[in-house]
């Protein structure tokens, strides 16, 4: 994959036609700013056009392309709204109409995402997160650096869930256990989290031996007990529309009449089933990120919105923190994982720091109750 950058063939119609769109981003091919692309294959243009974002995607995972500042190149194309333009490719127009009529999430399907990208490794995501590896957006109030962002966010969802000492809490998608040790270590509480990737329950179990925690791999359809707090960290992304109303509905069965749910979220700006065919493929398999009607909508039966905080540029400066961590730790990934998978995950946590700079996908944490008498004043 060490091709060199090569002069355009100019008489190339698929040339012509990606340099136009790429202007209108302010990028330029071979151009000498870090945001613009270093093309190393002339069947680049073609492909691109062609696959959209699925031929981005992988066309720079084949070392077809480069760029110095591939978040802020991505910025751009969708600042420039470049996706629609390359939103013609038919098997992805296919993809989404069946997503309209296949449950992509259901429970059989749910365990996917868990077997291809939470156990794709333990020593991948400890050296690239935080200690309480988090993987999910932290809180950059007034921060600098990721671990105090990350602890900041796990004592924002304790306050906003007003955790007190004995109460029972169910993690929803609990990860490695960093919140159930936090939240168990600082507020003493009793937590059951749950997950599907049995990578993720083996940490997390020995991470909270010694606290009041069990962790359980289990499908949040099965469910059946009640706990006065329900959380739930960078899971809904995984539910899809089909299941939206289920999901609160299991919530509710499972919350106390008194009690507190908090969620937490990637939003998308706009209601459709549209799913990023790259990120789908490699990345999130069967991921579909909900918007603000979609959420209302579904928790409408059953709870009270109390409050909506939006903090999604804050995600911009923890991809970009993953991915500084993850260049460091490479020497000791490689011999683990081979040169296209390092281009994948790059092209990955930049595209996606792209996409939250570009305000194209929100974050967001929702506090619902069944409606508490005098409301709720949610710290910030």
């Amino acid at each position: 994959m060490n091709y060199k950058v090569i002069m355009p063939d100019v008489q190339n119609p698929w040339y012509k036609i990606s340099r136009d769109l790429l202007q209108k981003a302010g990028v330029e091919i071979n151009g000498d700013r870090p945001y613009d692309i270093q093309v190393k294959n002339n069947k680049f243009y073609k492909r691109v056009l062609q696959q959209g974002s699925l031929g981005l995607g992988e066309s720079y995972m084949d070392g077809w392309w480069d760029c110095e500042r591939l978040d802020e190149f991505i910025a751009r194309l969708i600042c420039a709204d470049l996706e629609s333009a390359l939103s013609g490719n038919f098997k992805e127009l296919i993809r989404v109409a069946s997503a309209r009529i296949i449950n992509l999430q259901s429970k059989k399907r749910a365990w996917i995402v868990g077997k291809e990208h939470y156990d794709l490794g333990n020593d991948l995501f400890s050296l690239m997160l935080d200690p309480w590896m988090q993987y999910s957006c932290g809180y950059w109030k007034d921060e600098t650096d990721l671990y105090t962002a990350q602890q900041n966010k796990l004592k924002l969802i304790c306050e906003k869930l007003q955790l007190e000492k004995g109460m029972t809490l169910l993690d929803i998608g609990c990860g490695w256990g960093g919140l159930a040790a936090y939240a168990a270590e600082r507020y003493g509480v009793k937590v059951t989290g749950i997950t599907i990737s049995a990578e993720q329950q083996k940490l997390a179990q020995q991470r909270c031996s010694s606290l009041d925690v069990s962790i359980i791999l289990q499908d949040y359809r099965d469910l059946e007990e009640q706990y006065g707090r329900i959380v739930s960290v960078g899971m809904f992304e995984h539910v899809g529309p089909k299941n939206y109303s289920t999901y609160f509905e299991v919530v509710n069965k499972n919350l106390k009449s008194d009690g507190i749910f908090l969620l937490h979220t990637i939003g998308s700006n706009k209601t459709d089933n549209n799913v990023d065919p790259w990120i789908n493929k490699y990345i999130f398999p069967n991921g579909c990120l909900p918007s603000v009607t979609q959420i209302a909508s579904a928790s409408e039966p059953w709870f009270v919105i109390e409050d909506l905080h939006n903090f999604g540029p804050d995600y911009d400066k923890t991809l970009m923190a993953w991915y500084e961590r993850f260049q460091l730790a490479w020497p000791k990934l490689e011999n683990s994982y081979n040169e296209r998978f390092k281009r994948m995950f790059t092209y990955y946590l930049n595209a996606c720091a792209g996409a939250f700079r570009a305000r194209n996908i929100q974050l967001w944490q929702l506090v619902l109750t069944k409606g508490l008498p005098g409301g709720m004043r949610v710290p910030r």
